[in-house]
């Protein structure tokens, strides 16, 4: 079966994107959300990368 990448439905804090992409690479969302939260301190990347996933990611069918 092929591993896609899409917004989490169940754990979502915002709009699902860490929590999709912690399923994906099989990781806790906390800490990915961590990383992403550190990302955007330290230059704002990570609020624009966020954004962007937000806009390009779809939704879990399932």
């Amino acid at each position: 079966m092929e591993k896609k990448l899409y917004k989490s439905s169940k754990d979502k804090k915002i709009d699902g994107v860490c929590a999709g992409i912690a399923e994906y690479i099989d990781a806790d969302p906390t800490v990915v959300r961590l990383i992403w939260v550190l990302a955007t301190l330290m230059g704002g990347a990570g609020l624009w990368a966020y954004i962007i996933a937000m806009l390009v990611m779809p939704r879990n069918p399932e």
